[in-house]
């Protein structure tokens, strides 16, 4: 009984992993990025502000949801996962309140981007809790090439988020002028090192290669959204973190069209 309770509760917390993402593409993408403040915990007026769907204090409410069942898991079922799961998140939330500061332009952008790792590196810890398919995040990325570069796109790409800041443009370029036209031009350069390493390995992850294909289009519609109205892009951002969690799980379970027919 326990350990069925165990087993699903891997899954629950893969899945809300998961949501935070998302959720928190929904704060960037409508502009909530700084609608609490820099400070964290942040409590005052917090369930009145959640009547009114603020992305960030949802955004918030998960993040602590996934803490505290995180710490359970430890508890209940102490091993490499469930460790690591837990000091994942406990770096996660002390990057996660330094991006506020570099969405203030406080900090360096460095930060967002080493926090987007780590929230997907969460995400794939218990997704191994809840397959078995690896005995530990580390195994897993030992014996996943892409995942490497998959990472490299992830920093890169919450470096660009952080580097813009809060509601401000990228801007049109021919050649990069600014930070962040010159992390976006890295983000794109991580981006085709992705495709070639995929590329590589096409047999065993061709549905992470045709994922990415509308991903690439998805993130120049980010751009071209961003620099229409800097302060709320919109769905699109949202939209651009989901395809890059479908990426990801391709990845993880190496999905193929060749191994279907």
């Amino acid at each position: 009984m326990l350990s069925n309770i165990i087993h699903y509760d891997f899954l629950f917390q893969t899945v809300l992993a998961f949501m935070i993402i998302i959720v928190g593409g929904t704060v960037e993408g409508y502009g909530y990025g700084l609608s609490l403040g820099t400070n964290w915990p942040y409590t005052r007026d917090m369930p009145e502000k959640a009547k009114t769907g603020d992305p960030e204090v949802w955004h918030r409410i998960l993040a602590t949801l996934l803490g505290l069942n995180s710490l359970a898991l430890l508890i209940l079922h102490f091993d490499i996962v469930t460790i690591t799961g837990f000091v994942l998140i406990v770096g996660t939330a002390l990057l996660g309140m330094a991006t506020l500061y570099t969405l203030a332009g406080k900090a360096p952008s460095v930060v967002q981007g080493l926090h987007d790792i780590l929230a997907y590196s969460t995400a794939l810890t218990y997704l191994i809790g809840f397959t078995g398919y690896y005995s530990n995040l580390g195994s897993f990325i030992l014996n996943t090439i892409p995942i490497y570069f998959f990472f490299l796109v992830i920093f890169m790409g919450g470096m660009t988020t952080g580097q813009r800041g809060f509601q401000k443009p990228i801007g049109y370029f021919k050649f990069p002028k600014t930070k962040s036209q010159y992390i976006w031009t890295l983000h794109g350069i991580s981006v085709l090192l992705f495709i070639i390493i995929l590329s590589i390995y096409f047999y065993n992850y061709n549905v992470a290669i045709l994922i990415l294909a509308i991903q690439i289009l998805v993130g120049i519609m980010v751009f071209i959204f961003v620099n229409k109205n800097a302060a709320r892009p919109g769905f699109i951002v949202p939209l651009h973190q989901t395809m890059t969690i479908l990426i990801v799980i391709s990845i993880f379970f190496q999905l193929s069209l060749f191994k279907v027919i």
